[in-house]
């Protein structure tokens, strides 16, 4: 349970307003839930009982770890990593495009490279001077992934070489703690085993679980592989809280305002969505919600589809339904017809804003400056491959409990 203490300060008291009675909590250790998280983090309860970040600043992170982040992409785990306390100083990418997004979003470096372009000596100055050193890494899930196409030629992919980079970073630094996310695929590859067993001969205690990211939270099912290594001793994932009752579509997008297909709205620029071809319009408007193209009438199917061949074709040209998660967001989520992405009553896809919020990004995240006319396809591409943040933080929490359990008060 939760032990917490109330603070009297003149330096917490005068980042306080006058018109609310509020009281701040420390939290020195918590499970994963809504209304307390894990760390030094000031949480500002007000006579409302809302719960509000102060100031939208970050817990205080625990001042003896730091961690990088690999493949950072637009900040996802960084941001979720952040949240649970610990501080992420920088960030690599070789996609120049998601540096406003993660240095704005996540108050840490990016740094525009290519892993196999860098060395420990390049990395060492943002982890240098802490006590417990952390190193992560996502590396991009499509060379793993079934719904990959050209299968044949995932084996000459090289994105699968990344996985055998990050070990060898992980071999000359021997950071305290590891972390990797991938989709559970993964498991099947020969890189993976190699990264797991060479952690292991280096002396890591390694952990592989296979979660469900709706128990943290996310409100979207998609299953990912997470390995956590430490050279401190057993570590585990913790198991979310929230599988029970996860959270729905409605929940995380009900609340913004229509939109047609092809619209943007004026007060959110990243409440857009694509046009839709006049075919594509009729096919959505017979479609159901939870339901997909065979819902349609004979007239509006492809060509393809008519075909035996074509009942393969089963999670393509989907409405989501309102009171269940969103199917697993790809890339590809603003097209109507490459998932389950059509708006649960409205004829359209969904839009860059309900993208990020079913990946669990807060709604004020930033993805671009303002003022800036966002490139749809390129922020998609950005969410789509993102860890969600609840994920990443749940990840946090754990490693933050593991580095108190190791040292009574990391």
């Amino acid at each position: 349970m939760c032990s917490a203490y109330a603070v009297s300060s003149k330096s917490i008291a005068s980042n306080l307003t006058s018109s609310d009675f509020e009281v701040i909590f420390l939290c020195s250790w918590c499970r994963f839930s809504l209304d307390c998280f894990i760390g030094e983090l000031g949480v500002r309860i007000t006579k409302t009982n809302k719960i509000q970040k102060m100031n939208k600043e970050f817990p205080l992170p625990i001042p003896t770890a730091k961690a990088f982040d690999f493949f950072c992409g637009i900040g996802g785990l960084t941001y979720g990593l952040r949240s649970a306390g610990i501080n992420v100083t920088a960030g690599l990418d070789n996609d120049e495009s998601c540096r406003f997004g993660y240095e704005t979003n996540c108050k840490a470096k990016f740094i525009n490279s290519n892993i196999e372009d860098v060395s420990y000596s390049d990395i060492s100055p943002y982890l240098d001077g802490s006590a417990y050193r952390i190193m992560v890494g996502c590396a991009p899930c499509q060379p793993f992934s079934p719904h990959t196409s050209k299968v044949k030629q995932r084996s000459k992919d090289s994105r699968l070489n990344l996985v055998a980079e990050f070990f060898e970073l992980i071999k000359e630094g021997r950071p305290h703690i590891v972390s990797m996310e991938n989709v559970p695929t993964i498991r099947k590859q020969g890189v993976f085993q190699e990264f797991k067993q060479g952690l292991e001969r280096l002396g890591y205690s390694v952990s592989v679980s296979v979660v469900r990211s709706e128990a943290y939270g996310v409100p979207q099912r998609r299953h990912r592989l997470v390995l956590l290594a430490s050279l401190l001793g057993s570590i585990e994932l913790h198991s979310g809280d929230y599988l029970a009752n996860p959270k729905t579509v409605k929940t995380a997008i009900g609340h913004l305002e229509p939109l047609s297909h092809g619209e943007a709205s004026s007060a959110d620029p990243m409440h857009s969505c694509s046009a839709l071809a006049p075919i594509n319009l009729e096919r959505i408007r017979a479609s159901v919600p939870g339901g997909s193209w065979r819902d349609w009438p004979y007239s509006l199917l492809p060509e393809c589809y008519k075909r035996s061949t074509g009942e393969s074709y089963g999670c393509v040209y989907g409405r989501m339904s309102w009171d269940l998660p969103a199917p697993t967001l790809t890339t590809q989520f603003l097209r109507y017809g490459t998932g389950r992405f059509g708006h649960p009553e409205q004829d359209r896809a969904l839009s860059l804003r309900e993208g990020a919020l079913l990946q669990s990004f807060p709604e004020d995240y930033e993805f671009f400056r303002p003022g800036d006319k966002p490139s749809l396809t390129s922020i998609a591409r950005q969410i789509g491959n993102a860890v969600p943040p609840l994920l990443g933080e749940g990840i946090g929490i754990s490693i933050v409990n593991h580095l108190r359990n190791a040292n009574g008060n990391a």
